[in-house]
């Protein structure tokens, strides 16, 4: 039986679409459709188009018993700005691409998955988590040299996709195995951190939840600056190097850059949440920051 779901996954996996694809089969918009929602049955000679076009096997189309991965296990980060189409078409290579971790698992020793579940709400509760987490995967308080490494070693696979609009920086999926991708439209290695930091917030922080929205994204921004960045040890450091006297000190800034692997927008950000500098400081050297 022609499977509906596959067809659609597949055409949003090349970012077509319905329109796109009943052009190249010149066909309508609403026959591709039927054929999605399972009210219609192609033809072999359809079949075969959909296979050339999509770029899969006949086969593909006819596959039973798959089981879909809900919204609630997708966490995208820069939701909010980027398009439903956008969020479709990595949705559909991110499913694509725990079909084959599944694959991989089967055949593979990858290291055991090792991610705790927190409940944390609060800032307060989310520097917990952060710390706790650190603690449980034994980083220590200092900077972590390789957040790649770090999560692989708790069991997660990261990869990258391209050709995905820069509206969406990364994703993390929560699955057997989690899953942590980048959009390689992004090069910067700081943000690369930052982003699988946040990923990493996500798969702790938000296991069930639909995530997006201000408070969710708000949550998982403060635990990679706290993951990243541990109050403790990041606050010595700032007050030794990152203030002269009321005002910033931009190459103390830079020598705190380079030692915690973090933006001086990100260092700026986590010293007002710790209350390092006031809102008035922060803004001025933002200001300042934008200028250089």
């Amino acid at each position: 039986m022609f499977n509906g779901h596959e067809l659609r996954l597949a055409r949003q996996y090349h970012g077509y679409t319905l329109a796109d694809l009943a052009s190249s089969l010149e066909k309508s918009r609403q026959y591709v459709h039927q054929l999605e929602t399972g009210r219609t049955e192609p033809t072999p000679q359809t079949t075969a188009l959909l296979a050339s076009i999509l770029q899969v096997m006949p086969d593909f189309f006819y596959t039973a018993g798959q089981t879909y991965l809900s919204d609630e296990q997708f966490h995208f980060r820069k939701h909010m700005t980027s398009k439903a189409a956008q969020r479709q078409t990595v949705k559909a290579r991110g499913e694509f691409f725990e079909r084959l971790v599944k694959f991989i698992d089967q055949t593979l020793c990858l290291p055991e998955v090792d991610f705790p579940a927190y409940e944390a709400e609060t800032p307060n509760d989310i520097e917990k988590a952060a710390e706790q987490t650190r603690s449980h995967w034994a980083l220590g308080m200092g900077p972590i040299s390789n957040m790649v490494r770090v999560v692989e070693n708790a069991g997660a696979v990261v990869t990258s996709f391209s050709g995905v609009s820069s509206a969406v920086d990364a994703l993390s999926i929560t699955a057997k195995r989690p899953i942590i991708i980048r959009n390689d439209a992004k090069q910067s290695p700081y943000r690369l951190r930052f982003d699988l930091a946040h990923e990493t917030g996500h798969l702790l922080l938000h296991e069930g939840q639909v995530t997006g929205d201000r408070a969710t994204e708000s949550q998982a921004n403060r635990f990679a600056s706290a993951f990243l960045m541990p109050r403790a040890t990041f606050s010595k450091d700032f007050m030794l190097c990152g203030k002269s006297g009321t005002r910033i000190s931009w190459q103390g800034l830079s020598e705190i850059k380079l030692k915690w692997k973090v933006t001086k927008a990100a260092i700026l950000y986590r010293a007002k949440d710790l209350s390092l500098i006031d809102d008035k400081q922060y803004l001025s050297a933002v200001i300042g920051l934008k200028k250089r």
